[in-house]
């Protein structure tokens, strides 16, 4: 694999890594904005919490494997995201459908991450395949936060 493919599959691995730390901040934001009576979101959150944790670290193993550090900041729309939340929160009064919404287009940013990096050319196809497989467990917890959303209006 030459250099320039190196350093280019790295960036994109360290933005999904980004992607996964803004994820379990994002949960960890909407565990404290829960009601008491939300007892099933606080579990399904710390699930989707530690799947982050599993994917952020496969994709921090490749990212050393290729030579690379792991990022371990967020993206600045991720930062954008929770601070969008911190107000949401302020006017909605912990309210779990806004709160569900806030998780879902967190979940909908989180998709189209994993579709724009399985476009770049020249990625390894163990890594692509990672990629693939991670989307897939991305997408089943969206559609089950959707779907609560949608119980919640």
């Amino acid at each position: 694999m030459e250099k320039t493919t190196t350093n280019d599959t790295i960036e994109v691995l360290n933005d999904l890594v980004a992607i996964n730390n803004d994820r379990i901040a994002g949960y960890e934001k909407a565990l404290e904005e829960l009601a008491p009576e939300d007892a099933d979101l606080r579990s399904l959150f710390a699930d989707m919490i530690r799947e982050s944790h599993d994917m952020r670290n496969a994709l921090g193993t490749e990212v050393q494997v290729c030579g690379g550090e792991m990022e371990t900041g967020t993206t600045n729309s991720g930062k954008i995201y929770r601070t969008w939340m911190d107000v949401k929160a302020v006017f909605t009064g912990h309210d779990r459908h806004a709160v569900l919404a806030s998780c879902e287009a967190g979940e909908d940013a989180a998709q189209r991450a994993y579709e724009s990096a399985l476009t770049v050319e020249d990625m390894p196809d163990y890594l692509r395949q990672i990629l693939v497989e991670q989307k897939q467990i991305l997408r089943v917890s969206h559609d089950r936060v959707k779907a609560l959303r949608d119980q919640a209006k």
